[in-house]
């Protein structure tokens, strides 16, 4: 009933008003020019932009004409109330005003019968007011209306906002810092990385032992034991010091901040050496994170920093998943994911909610990498060839329980693999369709993409667990993890000494 009033008393009102009228049949006209556009409105994902467009305009043609109709009411003194409350009331009956809608267009005539049969007129009165009372009454019952008529326009505008953010969902945020004004510039290190790549495979090694090697984990790591273990394993056998910090994956981007600098500062006062840091997803924004905040402390125990694959700018999925309005809404996706890390893996939701666009942004905001320290930024595009569904990733060891004694040479371990790859791709997949970007299925290239850094972008296709997880069926041919991680820290060592070099020219 509270509806019907409502909508009753803003036709009425509006009846009264003849820019209405005008923009009524505006959008009348412009609707039977574009009929062919609704019916493909959802034929595919992608024009779902294209709705939301639609539903834009249309919001567009009704605001204007309230916002028109607000300003000829509210605005004019009693005298033009009285005289246009005189007029209706001397005979702009019901079927008056639907003369009126079709004399203005003859396209608008449905509207007008549709009106005319639907929405009932109030009473008529044949006498004519004599008394200013009896205007002041009638003007307040049409402020009253023109006020439920704007009640009724900030709901409706209320749900198409609603349903546009909905249809949109991070398309307008996915590389926002390339936007950004007053970022620095990016340089690409492509090329120098495929060289250094080659000569690491042809058994040329290129890392200093000058340094101390910290790998920074990303997020649910702490649940897959062989995480970046096979290039600790290469960076042992080289004869290099090389650590995996152990942080609780899970907890916010501030509290692994705060752990990442007691790691830095414990090894750089227990060897008296610098430290080489390479993040992967959510380890390299952890890491980048310590740096930004602590930098008076650590800037002369870091010799720099390595974001590989990791979403420094924010993550769609994340984002998708947790901002209310977004079709994480419809499927329960955010009381789910609450369940998985606050339930089963005893984590905190804050470390996924760090990696939204709205959490990057602040964060940024706040706190942002030193200048003067050497970065690198890696990022990949995972593949979306029919392969990738054979394809499975080695995340644990399963013991064996020993029931009988063992030849030689058996082991009592079983590799414990997951199709990853095939996660990896699917998602990778919905962004491309949905937003049209490329990713290695969790982190859009752009968004990986650190303002002011070194950025390698290889063309091999990549996901987002090859990093740290070896493959089953890797190509021989091809440069494994640890190999990639070698040379990425290599291209860094060369970035950090052009810059002192620099730095010691001018300092002469």
């Amino acid at each position: 009933m509270l509806a019907t009033s409502l909508w009753r008393s803003l036709i009425v009102a509006l009846s009264a008003s003849p820019t209405f009228t005008k923009y009524l049949c505006q959008a009348h006209n412009d609707s039977l020019r574009n009929e062919e556009l609704v019916p493909q409105l959802f034929t595919s994902v992608p024009t779902l932009n294209d709705a939301a467009s639609y539903l834009a305009q249309t919001t567009s043609y009704l605001t204007r004409c309230f916002a028109d109709f607000t300003d000829e009411s509210v605005a004019g003194d009693s005298s033009v109330f009285a005289q246009e409350l005189v007029t209706f009331s001397s005979g702009q009956t019901n079927g008056s005003f639907s003369s009126n809608l079709q004399s203005s267009s003859g396209s608008c005539a449905v509207i007008s019968e549709h009106l005319d049969t639907t929405i009932a007129a109030p009473p008529v009165h044949d006498r004519r007011m004599s008394s200013s009372s009896g205007v002041v009454t009638r003007t307040d019952e049409l402020v009253e209306s023109t006020q439920n008529a704007q009640n009724g326009l900030s709901i409706f505008q209320g749900l198409i906002s609603r349903a546009r953010r909905t249809v949109r969902g991070s398309a307008e945020d996915i590389g926002w810092l390339q936007r950004a004004l007053g970022m620095p510039p990016i340089k690409d290190g492509t090329e120098r990385f495929m060289e250094l790549l080659d000569h690491i495979r042809h058994g040329v090694p290129k890392l200093p032992n000058s340094m101390v090697y910290l790998l920074v984990p990303g997020l649910f790591s702490n649940h897959g034991p062989l995480y970046f273990v096979n290039t600790k394993m290469r960076f042992s056998k080289m004869g290099l010091a090389c650590h995996i910090a152990k942080i609780h994956s899970e907890a916010s981007v501030e509290k692994n901040a705060r752990e990442i600098k007691e790691y830095i500062e414990e090894i750089y006062w227990g060897s008296r050496k610098r430290v080489l840091l390479l993040g992967h997803s959510k380890g390299g924004v952890d890491a980048a994170a310590a740096l930004s905040m602590y930098w008076p402390e650590l800037k002369d125990k870091v010799g720099g920093l390595v974001l590989a694959q990791s979403p420094y700018g924010g993550s769609p999925i994340a984002s998708d998943i947790l901002r209310e309005g977004q079709l994480g809404d419809y499927f329960q996706l955010r009381k789910l994911t609450e369940i998985l890390i606050c339930k089963v893996i005893k984590g905190d939701m804050q470390a996924l909610e760090d990696l939204t666009y709205e959490r990057r942004k602040e964060f940024l905001r706040k706190y942002q990498l030193p200048k003067e320290l050497p970065v690198v930024s890696f990022h990949t595009e995972a593949s979306l060839a029919p392969g990738v569904l054979a394809t499975f990733s080695h995340v644990a060891h399963a013991e064996l329980p020993l029931v009988a004694p063992l030849a030689a040479g058996q082991s009592t371990k079983l590799p414990v693999v997951m199709p990853l790859a095939a996660a990896m791709a699917a998602c990778a997949q919905l962004l491309q369709v949905r937003y049209g970007e490329k990713s290695d299925g969790l982190v859009t290239c752009r968004d990986a993409e650190v303002p002011g850094s070194v950025v390698v972008r290889p063309k091999r296709k990549l996901d987002h667990a090859w990093m740290v997880y070896s493959s089953m069926n890797d190509d021989p041919s091809e440069a494994d993890a640890s190999q990639v991680c070698e040379a990425l820290l290599t291209l860094l060592v060369e970035i950090g000494q052009k810059k002192r070099n620099v730095v010691n020219m001018k300092d002469e």
